[in-house]
């Protein structure tokens, strides 16, 4: 396809340099920061809480940031109307990650909370923004639009997940009737909003795929039966609402990586 790309500004530079170091910014911060993480997880258990190895995405986030970031500072890219409508939003959850870490880290779970929903919002638009809009190659589509896709779709599973560990941070119980159902019923609401946008949106691959992972950690971590058997359920119907979206379509491609 063509695309138009403006001249490239003072501020499309500053922009493309400001995101670029904040991708590498935020691996440093996990690195030396993150590592209280787990402790702090596990000391705020809930029926939701994912096994260790679900984390690991998080390495392929980064990865897919770093990637973005480069791609963003070349000089062909710089005064795309696409890094100007996204730069500074994904600069703006690079900070919202970095914050959550140092914030959850520190065993401030509420703070941190609130820090993840800014992060889920920023992240939401960017993915609104670039669904109504198709990729310009395949190596936008990997370095860009699966890398967003995928990050959007693991913050939206990690909500459920912060959400319940707060309450556990702040008195509620961890275990029971009324915080299984509560349980349940955030995974229902995240099943729904996920199916939702998978049935409307585009690049709905990396999201999809997130939160199929996301809710596999959950059943591999011996929850409760009940959470357990819904978390199935719920991969089962992401995972086929997907899969029948990205073959019935047209556009396979652009509805699969954006």
């Amino acid at each position: 396809m063509t695309v138009i790309t403006s001249r490239p500004t003072a501020l499309d530079l500053v922009r493309s340099i400001v995101v670029a170091l904040l991708a590498v910014a935020q691996i440093v911060v996990s690195a030396f920061a993150g590592s209280g993480i787990g402790a702090v997880a596990n000391a705020n258990p809930s029926p939701v809480l994912a096994a260790g190895w679900t984390f690991s995405i998080w390495a392929l986030i980064y990865l897919g940031f770093l990637a973005y970031g480069a791609f963003q500072l070349l000089p062909g890219q710089r005064g795309r109307r696409v890094h100007r409508r996204s730069g500074w939003w994904l600069a703006v959850s690079a900070l919202a990650n970095m914050a959550w870490i140092a914030l959850f880290g520190a065993d401030g779970l509420l703070l941190a909370e609130l820090v993840l929903i800014v992060l889920a919002v920023v992240l939401t638009v960017v993915f609104v923004r670039l669904s109504a809009d198709p990729a310009e190659s395949g190596l936008e589509q990997v370095v860009f639009r699966v890398p967003v896709s995928l990050y959007t779709g693991w913050v939206a599973a990690a909500l459920v997940q912060g959400t319940l560990a707060t309450g556990v941070w702040i008195g509620l119980p961890s275990d029971g009737a009324l915080t299984i159902v509560a349980s349940i019923v955030l995974l229902v609401g995240l099943t729904l909003t996920v199916v939702a946008v998978t049935n409307s949106a585009t690049g709905i691959a990396g999201l999809a795929a997130a939160v199929v992972w996301a809710l596999a950690g959950v059943v591999a971590n011996d929850r409760p039966l009940a959470v357990e058997l819904v978390a199935v359920l719920a991969m089962a119907f992401v995972a086929v609402t997907a899969i029948r979206r990205i073959s019935r379509s047209v556009q396979p491609r652009r509805v699969a990586l954006g």
